[in-house]
């Protein structure tokens, strides 16, 4: 099924059916939103260990 054939059907839906399926959308947006912080924290720490790397093999050169 299509998005517009989705959004064609909406106005058929009852109350609670429209409550159940803004429900779904807001848990499938918190679910992308969770994976996207996870992401984001993973990279912050790759690059705090490059980071660190960088700075170790400085200090055994000197």
């Amino acid at each position: 099924m299509s998005a517009t054939e989705i959004l064609n059907e909406l106005p058929k839906l009852t109350e609670a059916e429209r409550r159940t399926v803004r429900q779904k959308l807001s848990e499938l947006a918190a679910e992308n939103e969770d994976i996207a912080l996870c992401n984001q924290a993973a990279l912050e720490g790759a690059m705090m260990l490059d980071r660190m790397e960088e700075e170790d093999a400085r200090r055994k050169k000197r």
